[in-house]
């Protein structure tokens, strides 16, 4: 290759946290998976609903939050809408772009996740401190910044 230089120690570093990361999201989803399915959901349908439990939001807007492609965010809305777990309002600032909103229902079956996850978070949180925790937590957000900033190519 040429033109290509060495990985400083922190690009070394980078790319032992992304396979990490990768780790994790595996686990993550297959944890999300076992949680959501007493209450009907996927781990993906959980997203979504979620994404929209506290204010409405348009595809893309879902999309953007959690990190997901619009057209397979509008397919899992399309699917909890036909189940009744969602809905589609008007949206008042752009007619084209509905907003999506948990229904009655599809509340109840977050509300069902809730205790289970809660227990889960507790479970695998044990013996980590807060502390870490939140300094993990603020890493990661300066690490996705950095990410969105920079350029795969």
């Amino acid at each position: 290759m040429s033109g290509s230089r060495a990985k400083t120690e922190a690009a070394k570093l980078l790319t032992e946290i992304v396979l990490l990361v990768f780790r994790l999201e595996a686990d993550f989803i297959e944890a999300a998976e076992v949680i959501a399915s007493p209450a009907g959901l996927t781990a993906a349908r959980w997203k979504v609903l979620g994404a929209a439990l506290s204010e409405p939001r348009t595809v893309a807007e879902i999309g953007r939050v959690m990190g997901l492609a619009r057209q397979s965010v509008q397919r899992l809305a399309d699917v909890l809408v036909e189940e009744g777990q969602g809905a589609y309002l008007d949206n008042p600032e752009r007619k084209s772009a509905p907003l999506f909103t948990p229904t009655k229902r599809g509340r109840a079956a977050l509300a069902r996740l809730a205790e289970r996850q809660a227990n889960w978070a507790n479970q695998v949180t044990h013996g980590l401190t807060a502390k870490k925790l939140a300094a993990c937590r603020d890493t990661l957000k300066e690490l996705i910044g950095a990410v969105e900033r920079g350029s795969a190519g």
